[in-house]
This record gives structure tokens, sequence and C-alpha cells, in this order.
């Protein structure tokens, strides 16, 4: 894999490389680029990153993007039974907005800001989650 940032090669290594120390998580596997501290963890261990590489403003605003996001369609969805479903619903929602498809662990920047827009917008218009 190659940064997108610097164009280095990433390195496949236990996230604790990047944690100082201490692996997180069952699945504790990462592309990471040390030059310039991009990484990307993996799916249960293997090489198939969950989503494209972030620098730590990237990976700021993806947590930012989290923050509005999750909690829209966890208010809808209350029930435990469905929320793989439930939360690939309202990607469905802002995807068919946005004109492409949407997924937070796959945004940069300004994709992240459009998404946080997005569900602070819906949140003042509808004040419930449930109404596109």
């Amino acid at each position: 894999m190659i940064c997108p940032f610097c164009k280095n090669p990433a390195v496949w290594v236990e996230n604790k490389h990047i944690y100082n120390g201490k692996n997180y998580g069952k699945s504790y596997m990462a592309w990471w680029c040390k030059p310039c501290d991009a990484y990307v963890g993996c799916h249960n261990n293997s090489q198939r990153p969950l989503g494209t590489m972030a620098d730590y403003k990237t990976r700021q605003f993806r947590k930012l993007a989290h923050a509005e996001f999750d909690p829209l369609w966890q208010k809808v969805f209350k029930k435990k039974s469905n929320r793989r479903l439930n939360r690939d619903h309202f990607y469905n929602l802002i995807s068919n907005k946005f004109g492409y498809r949407v997924h937070i662990g796959e945004s940069d920047v300004d994709q992240c800001k459009a998404i946080i827009e997005w569900c602070k917008k819906r949140k003042e218009k509808h004040g419930r989650t449930d109404n596109q």
C-alpha cells in the first residue's frame, strides 16, 4: 500500500507500533506510514483495510463526522438487532443526497466537513432523525 499523503510505502504492522507499545482491539493489524504517521486499521487482522489511510488532520475530522453521524442512526434505531442494517440505511441516505457512495472511513477532510454539515442540518430541520 502506498501512502496517499507522502507517497511512501506503508508497512503492515501490529497497531502497538502506532499506539506506543500496546495493541488495541480484536483486529490490531494496520497499514502505517511511519514518515507521515498516516494509517488505517484492517479487517479481522487481515491485510484488507477498514477504509483509507488517514493522517492526523483527516483522523480528527473523521472522529468529528462520526460524533455527528452515529447519534442520528442510533437515535432512530434503538434496537440492537439490526444495528448494521440501520447504519447502512443512514449511509444510503447521505450517499443519495451527495450523489456518491459515502463512508466516513474513506472520507477526506472536505467530505467529512460536508457530512458534519448534513448531520447538523438534518437535526435542525427535522428535530427527529427518521425523516429524509
